[in-house]
């Protein structure tokens, strides 16, 4: 795994600056430490960071064709390049390396802009065509892999693996984008293509961006989207039919990951996913030795697991994880988090260079913190829930949709926006006492349903978070409207795939691979997800809904494929997810720390927050009277963002 950065000139051939170049680079250092490299023509600088995982002797970028007139920088795996070269020497092009970045050089080539097409995998990369004058961005299909891109005043377009590598460059205008905060206090992160700042964007997953000398940057152009197509044919074959198909393609996808020329493994959680994908690198392993395919010995070691161990009882999994270990008789490393694992908070929001709130990322940075000690490359279960509509709220969602379906909206919003008005909020109930909340999304449609189910903070509390200013520049715009714009483009009406569909292009995205790419890096490990494998996901697209979520059991045709392999104590007790105590935080260890950050000069001096609701929510959490832990939490991570990012940088400025 790499990083990737660059300057490009968009009107002429200017001499780019080489020191803002390598200073940008080397901000990612930590992608790829093992070497890097540049590549400068008139108008165009582009650099990389090496992770060295194949070819390790011949695979250094910038890379070139033949006659160096075609050159990439590129960030990620391609697992299907074998196939991909063999057609290529087909069509008589000839390769000094042994690498899958050199197979993409040849693509473009071959196939211009649809080079993406013929890829598999994860991958964000840059080609330099000076024939054409063109410079091509790419990124997979899911976004596994991250590239951000930015204009500035001047009309150089600079791109890079991290948003810490644009803030670099001196000539960045670093304002903050208010459509973004709002975005942000209501989902936890930042959702594509926007960022925290106004000039610059994410390449969404599934786009490329076609850039030629003429001072236009023209929209990128979406060559993939997530099929949800039920294949009638799949209705037809028995259930037990699907599930040996799933394993097969499961199994596939799983072994086109291990190819490696670095120790290899796995994060083992003890949940379902992560577990299905050690089941599969272990029956994979035995299949090879059972066939005599491990003549260097290889594949008679046992799989390298990973997991995390919590003090906090009510967070803990290792159990679990070490259940499915013995199963597998996996070489099993486990690192116990203390309770009060919370000084990773300012380092944490340096790692994502924006407010992120997902909580998750500190345990999520200590398994990629152990894992990097015993392996290079770990594969990990991210992206099942997504896939087999596996979170407890599609089941929430699912039921509020057949109380909808009763009667009209406009009905709905005069019953039960009244209900929900009126009835107490219950944070500490189970959900399903929570009936403020349901009524508040039944009074909704669908989609705004959704989002209110999903949101960190409700409607009504961003209104009354904001200041009267920040109000003002939002002139009416809500966080909705990202749901609702892929809501619109969901190429089915399928209400379960419908919200899987919005998940994929927002949570999935977002929060999910965000979160493990900038935690992995950070320690220099890759992670590959078998499960967003594009072809195993079209194939699953065609599995009819009501078999991912039967009834009130979700992922159920995957857990069911999954039988043979893993305990049923692995995979029907309820789901745990990887949290960490923030309520209990918040009123013990981090009291006044919480207090201090939130209610202090940071804050006040943003002119974005009514400070009044900001005491009102620390006053109300911590005195045990109402659960505000999710607002709190993206108010401290905002804060702690603002402070070093915003704050400091003004501050060195001045200096």
């Amino acid at each position: 795994m790499c990083g990737i950065a660059g300057i490009f000139d968009l009107q002429g051939q200017r001499e780019i600056d080489a020191k803002v170049l390598t200073r940008m680079n080397q901000k990612q250092f930590h992608r790829g430490p093992d070497e890097g490299g540049f590549h400068y023509e008139p108008g165009i600088g582009i650099a990389h960071r090496r992770l060295s995982i194949i070819d390790i002797s011949t695979g250094q970028q910038p890379l070139f064709n033949q006659d160096r007139s075609v050159c990439i920088v590129f960030n990620g795996e391609i697992y299907n390049f074998m196939e991909i070269r063999a057609e290529l020497e087909g069509k008589g092009y000839r390769f000094n390396t042994h690498s899958d970045t050199e197979t993409i050089v040849y693509a473009w080539e071959a196939w211009g802009e649809a080079c993406v097409d013929r890829l598999r995998g994860m991958f964000a990369f840059a080609i330099w065509d000076n024939k054409s004058e063109t410079l091509f961005l790419a990124r997979d299909r899911f976004g596994i892999k991250p590239l951000f891109y930015a204009i500035l005043p001047d009309n150089h377009l600079i791109f890079g693996s991290e948003l810490k590598v644009l803030t670099t460059h001196p000539d960045l205008e670093k304002n903050i984008d208010h459509l973004a905060v709002e975005e942000y206090f209501a989902l936890g992160y930042i959702p594509e293509p926007r960022t925290i700042y106004k000039q610059v964007y994410k390449l969404p997953p599934g786009h490329t961006l076609t850039i030629r000398r003429d001072g236009q940057l023209p929209e990128p152009h979406c060559y993939w989207d997530i099929p949800f197509q039920e294949n009638f044919e799949s209705q037809e074959i028995s259930e037990k039919e699907l599930e040996k198909e799933l394993i097969e393609r499961f199994k596939e996808a799983v072994d086109i990951r291990l190819v490696a020329e670095v120790p290899l493994g796995a994060f083992l959680s003890g949940g379902v996913d992560s577990s299905g994908v050690v089941a599969m690198m272990a029956t994979l392993k035995k299949e090879r030795e059972m066939q005599g395919a491990d003549q260097d010995g290889q594949n008679r070691e046992p799989v390298n697991t990973c997991a995390i161990s919590f003090t906090e009882k009510n967070f803990n999994e290792s159990e679990f994880a070490q259940l499915v270990a013995d199963k597998f008789k996996t070489n099993h490393f486990v690192n116990t988090v203390e309770s009060d694992d919370f000084d990773l908070i300012d380092q944490l929001a340096l790692l994502y260079d924006e407010p992120y709130a997902d909580s998750s990322a500190m345990p999520t940075y200590r398994v990629c913190q152990l894992a990097k000690k015993r392996v290079t490359v770990a594969l990990s279960g991210d992206g099942g829930d997504e896939v087999f509509a596996g979170y407890r709220r599609y089941c929430w969602h699912m039921n509020e949709e057949k109380l909808r379906s009763l009667m009209p909206l406009k009905m709905r919003k005069l019953i039960f926006g009244t209900l929900g008005k009126i009835y107490p909020k219950a944070d500490w109930a189970p959900r399903i006492f929570r009936a403020k909340s349901t009524f508040q999304g039944l009074a909704r449609d669908s989609v705004e349903g959704y989002f209110h189910s999903v949101s960190h903070t409700s409607n009504e509390q961003r209104q009354s978070l904001f200041s009267d200013q920040m109000k003002k520049s939002l002139q009416g715009y809500n966080a909705v409207e990202v749901f609702n714009q892929y809501a619109e483009r969901c190429p089915t009406k399928d209400p379960l795939s419908l919200i899987q569909y919005i998940d994929m292009k927002t949570y999935l995205v977002g929060d999910i691979l965000t979160k493990v790419d900038r935690a992995s890096m950070a320690h220099s490990l890759e992670v590959r997800v078998p499960l967003l494998d594009h072809k195993f996901v079209e194939w699953t697209g065609t599995i009819p809904s009501n078999l991912k979520l039967n009834g009130q059991s979700g992922k159920d045709i995957f857990k069911k494929a999954l039988e043979p392999y893993l305990p049923r104590d692995i995979l029907y007790r309820p789901k745990m997810g990887f949290a960490v105590p923030l309520a209990k935080w918040f009123r013990g260890p981090l009291k006044e720390r919480v207090r201090a950050a939130l209610l202090g000069e940071t804050m006040i001096n943003s002119g974005l927050f009514n400070m009044d609701f900001i005491r009102q929510l620390v006053d109300q959490h911590q005195s045990g009277r109402s659960d505000h832990s999710a607002a709190l939490w993206s108010l401290l991570m905002f804060e702690s963002f603002y402070r070093q990012c915003v704050d400091d940088t003004a501050n060195r400025e001045a200096a």
